[in-house]
Parts: C-alpha cells; structure tokens; sequence
C-alpha cells in the first residue's frame, strides 16, 4: 500500500501544532497496520498450496489501536487437511499412499483390483494401450478409480497417471484423442505452437480422468547419429533436440501445456537416459559411465524445477560417476543428494517401473519399494500388479521393523497427501 502525505495549511498557532499531532499518530497507524498487511501476504504467497488468493490489507481506521503482537501465519487448509488424513490412517494405508500400481486401460483385472480393495493403495497407472477413445476409456478409468475411495483410503481420491508422450508411446487414442508426433517431431515446432498442443493433449487426459502424465522426456540425446544406438530414447524419437537448451524449450513447453489443462506433468528420467546403449525395461547391467553429478546434460531438469513442474520420475540407470555403490532409484546420493539438494525439488519424486524393469531384477521385489523410499523417493511404481503385493508386503514390514523406515514412509505420504489437497482429491 501506497502512503501519501497530506499537506496541511497554516491555520494559525495552536491549531496548526495540534492538527501536526494528529498527523503523526495516524501516519504512524496506517504505516504499522501497512507492515503488518504486507507481512501476511508475504507469509500467504510463499505457501506451498498453489490455492492462495492474493489479499488486500484491509483499510485502517484511526480510530482502532494499533497491533502490539506479531502476526501470525495464516492457516493452510490444504496442508492441515493433508496432516490430519496422515493422523487417521494406519500404516497400512500409509504404505498405499506413496505406491502407484498399474491397471491395463482396456479393464481392470483382478490383480489390480486387490491391489486397491486389499491392500490400499491409493494410485493407479493406466497401462497398455487403447484404441477406444475419449468415451470407451473414461468408462474403464472411472471403473477403476471407484475403488480408490472411501473409508480404504480415508477419503484420499487417487493420482490417476498414464504415459501420453506421443509418438510410439501413447497409451490413450481413439475419437477424441490426437495422434501425437514423437517428440523428435515436437522439438521442430515453435515453444508457443507445442505448448497450445501440449494444453489440447492434456484436456484430452483430463476429460476421461487421468491427472498425471508421465512426461515429457526430459533426457539429452548427444547427437542424431548416436540416437539409433540409444535404445530407450533416441531409437523411438523420444527426445526433444540434442542439446540441453533444445530440450529444455520444448520440454517445458510440453510440460506448461499440461499443467493448463490440469494435468501433473512429469519430468524423466533424471539423471538422464540420453547416453546409455541399452534399455532398463528389457535390459540388466544398464550404465552411463559418462554423466557426473554436475553434468551439462542436467540443465533441462534444472529448468524444469525452477519453472515449478510437480513430479519428477527417476531412471533405473547405473551411475558410477556418481554413485559407484547403487542404481539410480536406489542411491540416496541422486535421490535426495541431487534431486533434493542440487536440484531444490520439493514435489513427488517417482520412481520408472521397479517391478518388471530388468534392470533391477537383482533386488529382491520386496525390497525394492523400501530401498526407493529410504533413498528418497516418494511414489514407487509397480507396473506388473500381480507383483505389487510383495512390494507393498515388505514396506509395511520394513516400516513395522524399523521406526527410521516408518518415518520417512509418513513423509512420503504427507506429501503424497499434500499434493492430493492441492489438487482437491481430498474429501
């Protein structure tokens, strides 16, 4: 607020002495009532909820004493609903928050839906691929996600996630679904014109039910001669350009588009897939012994934080530059080191597949989601839900065994629970 001085007129011995007082207490008032105002609002605006009305510091009056405490930060509904789910929920239930299990698009089976009805967990990833449109596949993402409800889940309403990058991996098409082009082709259009594409695309998501996007790819293929021998990037045209800038522009682009359809997107697979000769989904002994903890090839993941993107997903890769002990999702050194420290990201950290992924073959599937939490993710993701219990069985017993465990398993949730308030999925 804007403060202006008002100009008296002589008006002549004691009245003019008198009226100077006056002046004083009330400019002294409204300056103090002013800070006190734009102090709030500071508190209000720096809030994690992305629902914070900005305020206008009410007009004082001089005939109300000025404030002699120091104000207080406001309350945050969404944070406070977000803690008091925690507190009702058993660690049972806890342990469903922060996995995501997958569901064929096409129809639930009934592996899937133990995984929901049994074992509470909160998140479903629509895997597969459908042809059935906007229509046939809402029907099936409504199916399933009326399981995810209720007293099972104390009334937190599922992140409902597919993979709709374009190209060859776009799991959703039909009437009412664009064909996308690979991202190798989205990366020749202007930002502008693929961010218009990209919110199009996500309201195609968001009208059958999906709220989060596993993309865009946000890994830097070195050049377009090596990009044949990338197997799970450049082969299929995943990537947006051969240079971080490149990638970057368009993959935010892509990454803006979604969030103004509604749409989470997320940014993978950092520390980046760009590199390697071999893919993680078919493949054990995946490497990249090239990228180091402060590599060039981290910059569009670095800008995708500071443009404020929610998720972020992990590779299942092996970084010996840096890490030398563990994979990715597995190293506390690029889970929390890096994605946490060097990047500053504070969203959900998702895990790729850790239950089919050959790459992680060699760690035990019911150790695998409590290495990933205990490293610092926050959401694993089983996409061979006939293996989702296992996983889900040695959480819960590493959590019960380990009061460590336990309380990184409740961070995870709590923030799993925070982002689901913000996006109303908390009843």
């Amino acid at each position: 607020m804007a403060l202006r001085r008002k100009h008296w007129w002589i008006l002549g011995g004691a009245t003019v002495v008198l009226l100077a007082l006056i002046a004083v207490l009330v400019t002294g008032s409204i300056s103090q009532r002013t800070t006190t105002a734009a102090s709030s609002s500071s508190s209000v605006s720096s809030s994690s909820s992305p629902a914070n009305p900005s305020t206008t510091a009410p007009q004082p009056s001089s005939a109300s004493p000025a404030p002699t405490s120091s104000p207080t930060a406001p309350p945050n509904p969404g944070k406070d609903l977000a803690a008091q789910k925690l507190a009702a929920m058993s660690l049972e239930q806890r342990v469903g928050q922060i996995l995501m299990v997958s569901s064929p698009v096409t129809g639930a089976d009934a592996n899937s839906l133990y995984a929901l009805d049994t074992l509470y967990v909160g998140n479903v990833f629509m895997k597969g691929r459908s042809t059935a449109g906007v229509a046939g596949i809402a029907e099936q993402v409504q199916a399933i996600t009326g399981h995810i409800s209720g007293d099972r889940t104390q009334g937190a309403r599922p992140f409902v996630a597919t993979d709709q990058e374009g190209g060859f991996v776009q799991i959703m098409r039909g009437p009412g679904f664009d064909d996308m082009p690979q991202a190798i082709e989205q990366g020749q259009l202007a930002p502008e014109s693929l961010q218009a594409d990209a919110t199009r695309w996500g309201q195609q998501l968001a009208s059958v039910g999906v709220n989060v996007n596993l993309a865009p790819v946000m890994d830097t293929v070195p050049s377009a001669e090596f990009a044949p021998q990338n197997a799970p990037i450049g082969a299929f045209g995943r990537e947006y350009g051969y240079a971080p800038a490149d990638v970057s522009s368009h993959g935010l682009a892509f990454a803006r588009g979604m969030l103004a359809a509604g749409v989470a997107p997320t940014v993978k697979h950092f520390p980046g897939l760009g590199r390697v000769t071999l893919n993680t989904d078919v493949s054990a002994g995946v490497t990249d012994d090239i990228t180091v903890r402060n590599d060039a090839y981290l910059q569009p993941f670095h800008d995708a934080v500071n443009a404020g993107v929610p998720w972020l997903m992990m590779s299942n890769a092996y970084y010996p530059k840096i890490d030398p002990t563990n994979l990715a999702p597995f190293s506390s050194v690029i889970v929390h080191d890096m994605v946490r420290g060097d990047l500053g990201f504070s969203g959900i950290i998702v895990s790729d597949d850790i239950c089919d992924a050959v790459q992680v073959s060699g760690v035990a599937v019911d150790q695998r989601g409590v290495d990933f939490i205990a490293a610092g993710g926050t959401m694993a993701l089983c996409t061979n839900q006939a293996l989702l219990p296992q996983m889900y069985q040695g959480m819960v017993a590493a959590a019960q065994a380990d009061p460590a465990f336990a309380a990184q398993v409740d961070s995870a949730a709590l923030l799993v629970l925070e982002a689901k308030a913000a996006r109303g999925l908390l009843n």
